[in-house]
């Protein structure tokens, strides 16, 4: 994480009462001289035990802190304790490729394993591996597995065939079946994704999981997984690559201002003026009918300060409720919650303002001039930042995507399937089943407008980002033709490498960590209270843990870096991938064929001929296929790898991470 070694302080807030101060200071020595074994994730009761930590419910400052600490060191910071107090160190990065992949796999396998020691993931793991009658049959997930040396074989003896392994896209709904087995698709997919090195979990927002599978296998056994989902809103390195970065955008289009900049952004003022519900604000006074075409810093004021009256009123215990009650087509109810007129009110002034120093240098018509002139005034040059950066705000989790799961399962990840995966994942059928699917209206955007808004769904981009920071063989050179899913003949497409990510997130820090991080905000007074409502902003994780960290006193930056760098890749669908997905260009020029000629089975072609066929060949990857064998006992790298029950010390005490004498 850092070449040289940088202490944090761990002092609780003044408000701490000294019994506090003397048991964190307890827990933070027992941290400081105890040994740990790193394959085994710290049982929190158990060091809370130990450093003689009581009632820790009614000293919500000492949970957060205690929690919080447990978990960093869980991740292999490390504690010291001199004179002036306790000191937090985080890890050193591994220069070692290898080392510093088996520290992540480390650090994922933690979270992961405790998930799979959780009852109700256990019974959905034997449901799923226990045999039921389907059609006469009697079957089980591992129907839905192939035989790694039955494949072998089959590869070794047709080297030139072409249908040894028939790949296509399943694009999982969550009331759908499998017509072969009766298992649930989405039951099928969450089975498979638990044998990730990481934890399974949802995720906010969009989300289209998907299956690759095998049509030459009876059951048509599962190749790989992937899953379409919402992306995150801001990565500097994804933004510069496209062009849309604020400043990178203003930067040039002063450079090199067009009539159809200047035309979209008027259009954009318009629009986004046009899309907020006002019955409400001019039935109360806060907005006359005349300001929204001549506004004035009057009524943007009133616009504010309304907006925060509503927040306020938004976060008051019995609001959330009514808000979560309300049916989610009732637009006009909706808008005029606390949350959304808040919102609206807020929204309205800033596109007021904007107006005011952008609109008059447009007139009637927008031009190549005009837009000069707004570009000279910086007042209205920082204007037009704000509109682009409202625009990329509302289309970044409409027309770009993150693949958030992508790999393949054994015995055909010795083939590279990765890379099959990772290609059909953004074929044509993927893409027209996420815009059919998402070519509804948009939940916020018809809240604030208080009638249905449908936002564009032809998606321009998708992004993903490496498990390890060390390298990807999945995406590494990953381009096929783009002619393999219609597109030119003398085109490619795929993965591009845009940067590396800033370690930056919350995912070092557990569900109790959280939870205890939020209750002392709420103790804390003073603090904007997070209400996990879609609708009031991203990553609500995020915001809670801040906070809460905040409320400690601690240094939030520091302590939300995870060390895990990753590298970021995207896939440019669209040639004109900033204007469109701007919202500049109304029209995308895809370099592929947005309707699909098949379901995939062109790109399967390439990928065999390109991969799969070489390495079958190979005495190595022939022995990987050969060890996922479906005789009982069943020892197969598809199967989800259940944690051994060996997790508790004879006196019944949760192991604790301690390493033995």
């Amino acid at each position: 994480m850092t070449g040289d070694a940088k202490y944090v302080p761990l002092t609780l807030p003044a408000g701490a009462t000294p019994t506090e101060r003397r048991g964190f200071m307890s827990l933070c020595t027992l941290l400081a001289r105890a040994r740990f074994d790193h394959d085994t994730p710290l049982d929190h009761t158990f060091w809370f035990t130990a450093a003689g930590l009581r009632d820790l419910y009614n000293t919500p400052t000492l949970a957060a802190a205690a929690h919080t600490v447990i978990d960093l060191v869980d991740q292999g910071w490390t504690v010291q304790v001199d004179k002036y107090g306790p000191l937090l160190s985080p890890p050193d990065a591994h220069a070692d490729r290898d080392s510093e992949k088996a520290r992540i796999r480390s650090q994922e396998h933690l979270r992961r394993d405790a998930q799979l020691r959780q009852p109700s993931v256990r019974r959905f793991v034997s449901s799923m591996e226990r045999s039921h009658q389907h059609d006469s049959n009697l079957v089980s997930v591992f129907n839905l597995m192939r035989d790694g040396r039955e494949l072998a074989d089959a590869l070794t003896e047709r080297p030139e065939a072409t249908d040894t392994i028939q790949p296509y896209v399943q694009v999982v709904d969550s009331a759908s079946i499998c017509e072969l087995t009766g298992f649930k698709l989405h039951d099928i997919w969450r089975y498979f994704r638990h044998t990730w090195s990481n934890a399974y979990s949802t995720v906010p927002g969009r989300s289209m999981p998907i299956l690759i599978r095998d049509a030459a296998t009876e059951y048509h056994a599962v190749i790989g997984l992937a899953a379409i989902s919402s992306p995150v809103v801001q990565i500097a390195e994804r933004d510069n690559w496209m062009g849309w970065d604020t400043q990178q955008f203003v930067g040039t289009i002063e450079a090199e201002p067009t009539a159809e900049v200047a035309q979209w952004l008027a259009r954009r003022i318009a629009t986004q003026r046009d899309e907020i519900y006002v019955d409400d604000l001019l039935r109360d006074g806060v907005l006359q009918p005349g300001d929204l075409k001549k506004p004035s810093p009057d009524v943007v004021a009133r616009l504010k300060a309304d907006a925060e009256r509503h927040r306020a009123k938004h976060h008051r215990a019995g609001v959330v409720r009514e808000v979560r009650s309300i049916e989610t087509d009732a637009w006009v109810e909706r808008a005029e919650t606390h949350l959304f007129r808040s919102k609206r009110s807020a929204l309205l002034a800033e596109t007021l303002e904007i107006q005011a120093l952008v609109g008059g240098y447009f007139g009637a018509t927008a031009t190549v001039e005009g837009l000069k002139r707004a570009l000279a005034d910086p007042k209205a040059r920082t204007q037009i930042g704000r509109l682009a950066r409202r625009a990329r705000g509302e289309r970044v989790g409409t027309v770009i995507a993150d693949l958030t799961v992508c790999g393949a399962v054994a015995p055909y990840n010795a083939l590279a399937a990765g890379k099959l995966v990772g290609s059909m994942a953004v074929s044509p059928t993927v893409l027209a089943a996420y815009r059919r699917k998402y070519t509804r209206p948009s939940e916020i955007a018809s809240a604030m407008a208080g009638r249905p808004i449908i936002r564009e769904a032809r998606l321009s981009f998708v992004g993903t980002t490496s498990l390890y920071g060390t390298g990807s063989s999945q995406y590494n050179r990953l381009f096929w033709p783009a002619s393999t899913m219609g597109g030119a003949e003398d085109s490619r497409m795929g993965f591009y490498e845009l940067g590396r990510s800033r370690s930056f997130g919350t995912s070092h820090f557990s569900g109790a960590t959280v939870d205890a991080l939020v209750r002392l905000c709420e103790h804390s007074g003073g603090l904007v209270r997070v209400n996990s409502l879609f609708g009031e902003g991203v990553s609500p994780r995020l915001r809670k843990v801040r906070l809460g960290l905040a409320a400690l006193g601690w240094p939030t930056n520091e302590l939300l870096k995870h060390g895990r760098e990753r590298i970021l890749y995207g896939v440019p669908l669209v040639e004109n991938v900033r204007d469109y997905s701007l919202g500049v260009d109304e029209e995308p020029t895809y370099l592929l064929d947005p309707e699909p000629a098949d379901n995939g089975e062109a790109v399967a072609r390439w990928w065999f001929e390109r991969w799969a066929r070489r390495r079958a060949a190979q005495e190595h990857v022939q022995e990987s296929m050969r060890a996922n064998r479906l005789v009982r006992p069943v020892r197969h790298g598809a199967r989800v790898p259940m944690p051994s029950d060996e997790e508790a010390l004879p006196n019944g005490m949760p192991r604790n991470g301690v390493r033995q004498a």
